[in-house]
């Protein structure tokens, strides 16, 4: 006997996508804001954690511009949508967008070793605050891309089995 996950998909897509865009939206604005800072002002502790929080800034706005895309494409027509609702692209994009943010959280932990205690820290760091908040909010972010990449690797499984291959939609009904 299968196991219908066609409802639990059609109300799980909106929230995890638009929980993804809530929090990049979010990392978006930290990234841009130390951009900003760090143009003005030339005080980035390093090279390496200003050019990662410009790939982080990038990466979150890529992730709210698609984001938005696949959740209007979803509620428009999840069922009989055409190849930009598919299994195949949303996980091409999920994949991309995986990547992506794998590279830039790892990246910003790696450049500030981890994260700082600001309180006890024994030099200044300009916008300690922010950046520890930039690396966490990468995480996050990274988790519901985890998640959303790996039901639909599941659905690609189900999509496939049913003869519609990646073509397929998430859900059939």
């Amino acid at each position: 006997m299968m196991i219908d996950y066609d409802r639990h998909v059609r109300r799980g897509h909106p929230v995890v996508f638009g929980l993804i865009v809530f929090f990049a939206i979010i990392e978006g604005a930290i990234a841009s804001w130390l951009a900003a800072r760090y143009s003005s002002h030339h005080n980035f502790p390093s090279t390496a954690v200003r050019d990662r929080n410009g790939f982080l800034a990038f990466t979150s706005w890529w992730t709210v511009l698609f984001g938005i895309c696949y959740i209007g494409l979803f509620l428009h027509s999840a069922s009989t949508g055409s190849v930009l609702t598919s299994v195949g692209s949303h996980g091409l994009f999920l994949f991309v967008t995986w990547v992506f943010w794998t590279a830039g959280a790892a990246s910003i932990t790696a450049a500030l070793g981890g994260g700082n205690n600001c309180s006890k820290i024994g030099f200044t760091l300009a916008y300690c605050n922010q950046l520890n908040a930039l690396e966490g909010f990468a995480w996050v972010v990274w988790i519901f891309v985890t998640i959303a990449l790996l039901v639909v690797l599941l659905r690609g499984c189900a999509s496939t089995r049913r003869g519609d291959g990646l073509r397929g939609q998430l859900v059939t009904v």
